[in-house]
């Protein structure tokens, strides 16, 4: 029984003298923690509020080495290794075609960000740039898109785009030479009704940092059914010699017109003017027969097409 006591009291004073040890250590730990030290540090830089004509090409050196002063606490909870620390562009100077800023500068904005610490030394380089100057330009969005549609059926209009153009942004020399956008391609197969797609601008990866104001474009198409009617249309001869005159067979020449069944009802031989040009067989004294051209037609039509190129002729003396 003895023996057990003397083993319990062996091991509480063993505890004891741990425990006590422990907090001995912690007090010496933390009074060192309060004291002042000097420590050397590495920042990297970090730049930001680049001026908007301008975009950062090459910088004269990415760290800073620093000598700061702080308690432990201080250092103890700032981890200096690696540390950044933002560098303000909007403040840089041009000097001779050189852009700048000295170490005074930019020494006050690492100051601002360390108010915990003392910065004692720090580098005194100064830190120069190399900038693209940076330009904008409104472009027409071109959009490459395959349509394939069912039999007897055929676009209603112009394609929408929304929007019809964009700006682009980026180095001068660069964005002069693009005159428009391309989006990426598409295919629609067997379209019979409306459609509307959302479509990718393409960025082509050897035009650098070229920035759009929009990524996408809506494309809106109408699609509506077709059908087919022959108009008959009265030849018209024009350039007839003087004491002259002219017989045509046939007088008259159909024109396949396709669109809508509303447009179609809408049509009749005033809606176009077909021509036959006597200059267009001067050169050809054996010629019997002379060209036609349709001069005049609706522009709601999705097509319109003469029947015959060309009628035969007889030219009198009067």
């Amino acid at each position: 029984m003895i023996p057990e006591i003397r083993n319990i009291l062996k091991k509480r004073k063993a505890k004891i003298f741990l425990i006590s040890l422990l907090c001995s250590s912690l007090i010496w730990f933390l009074s060192k923690l309060s004291e002042t030290y000097t420590n050397n540090a590495t920042f990297n830089l970090e730049f930001h509020n680049i001026p908007d004509s301008l975009s950062l090409n090459k910088v004269s050196k990415k760290q800073v080495d620093v000598r700061l002063r702080a308690n432990g606490f201080q250092f103890l909870s700032f981890n200096v290794k690696n540390k950044q620390v933002g560098i303000d562009l909007s403040s840089v100077t041009l000097l001779k075609g050189r852009y700048y800023i000295p170490p005074d500068i930019y020494r006050k904005q690492i100051d601002k960000q360390l108010r915990s610490m003392t910065v004692l030394d720090i580098d005194n380089d100064t830190l120069f740039f190399k900038f693209t100057q940076l330009g904008t330009k409104i472009v027409p969005v071109n959009p490459q898109l395959d349509i394939s549609l069912l039999q007897n059926h055929i676009l209603n209009g112009p394609l929408s785009i929304e929007p019809k153009e964009i700006t682009i942004k980026g180095a001068v020399d660069i964005i002069d030479t693009i005159n428009r956008v391309n989006t990426v391609s598409m295919e629609l197969s067997e379209i019979s009704s409306d459609f509307t797609k959302e479509m990718a601008l393409y960025k082509s990866p050897g035009l650098g940092n070229i920035t759009y104001s929009s990524d996408r474009v809506v494309i809106h198409g109408k699609v509506t059914r077709f059908s087919e009617k022959v108009v008959e249309v009265p030849i018209k001869v024009i350039n007839l010699p003087q004491k002259y005159k002219i017989r045509i067979f046939p007088n008259k020449v159909g024109i396949l017109c396709k669109g809508t069944l509303g447009e179609l009802k809408l049509l009749d031989s005033t809606s176009f003017e077909v021509i036959a040009d006597y200059n267009s067989t001067i050169n050809n004294d054996e010629s019997k027969t002379i060209g036609l051209k349709l001069l005049k037609k609706t522009g709601t039509l999705q097509s319109a097409k003469l029947n015959e190129k060309e009628v035969e002729f007889i030219l009198r003396k009067q």
